[in-house]
């Protein structure tokens, strides 16, 4: 991994600044002291955790705005660790670290509520951005909730319920991660709007990048398998063959 050490004293002044809180779970304590450096550098307050037990003890008993997760953990490794946050409705957004060559973990961890993933190694740069990005997003859906508090949107069987999160299908709950959730909101809020794959990378996930347009259509996949009757014949979400996806008109 590719990095530029701070000073120490710029690293101390960031701590004390910042009022945006990361915790960083990693076993390796090379990558895990790097990590911090460099998210410290962007001015963001960061705790470590060195094992996923300790790393879930954090993350329930304190205020994360993002929590940065190596699948590779003693004790409890990183996707049991997204899966119980989630089963205690904790919607910490998460950004995994994975080696290369395990993309079936990618896999598991997007579909047990991670909310992007970068494969190591990687560079100081994309962590920056991807964690920017992140915590953009979280910032305006939250002005976008407190603006319209009380907003639902109702199409045929399928309920949106904006300010708590919550899709329901034909009165049943429906579980969906953080990703699939704004992805869905976004559609939603836009029928009849066709989206490239690289409109809604910019749109729902914050960076275009050649090589993760396959991101997006495997939320919308996802996410068809679980609103959808029938995910082959798609009822809300459309395929435009040659150019992307929109949400059915209302």
């Amino acid at each position: 991994m590719q990095h530029q050490r701070p000073a120490l004293s710029k690293r101390a002044s960031c701590h004390q600044s910042s009022g945006k809180r990361i915790l960083i779970v990693e076993d390796d304590v090379d990558i895990s002291h790097l990590l911090e450096i460099n998210l410290s550098d962007i001015a963001f307050q960061v705790d470590t955790a060195n094992n996923g037990i300790d790393g879930l003890n954090r993350a329930s008993n304190h205020d994360y705005q993002l929590i940065v997760l190596d699948l590779m953990l003693p004790g409890m490794d990183g996707l049991e660790l997204c899966r119980r946050l989630r089963a205690q409705s904790i919607h910490i957004p998460v950004l995994m670290l994975t080696a290369r060559s395990s993309e079936l973990d990618r896999v598991l961890g997007l579909e047990l509520g991670a909310d992007d993933y970068l494969t190591k190694p990687f560079s100081v740069l994309e962590l920056q951005a991807r964690v920017k990005a992140i915590l953009r997003r979280v910032e305006l859906s939250a002005k976008q909730q407190a603006a319209e508090p009380d907003e639902k949107i109702e199409v045929d069987s399928l309920i949106i319920d904006v300010s708590g999160r919550n899709v329901f299908v034909d009165n049943r709950s429906v579980e969906l991660t953080a990703k699939e959730f704004d992805l869905l909101l976004h559609f939603a809020r836009h029928p009849g709007r066709v989206y490239s794959r690289g409109q809604l990378l910019d749109d729902i996930w914050g960076y275009s990048h050649n090589g993760y347009e396959h991101t997006v259509n495997s939320h919308i996949n996802r996410l068809r398998k679980k609103i959808e009757i029938n995910p082959e014949r798609s009822h809300y979400i459309e395929t435009v063959w040659g150019v992307g996806y929109r949400f059915k008109e209302l």
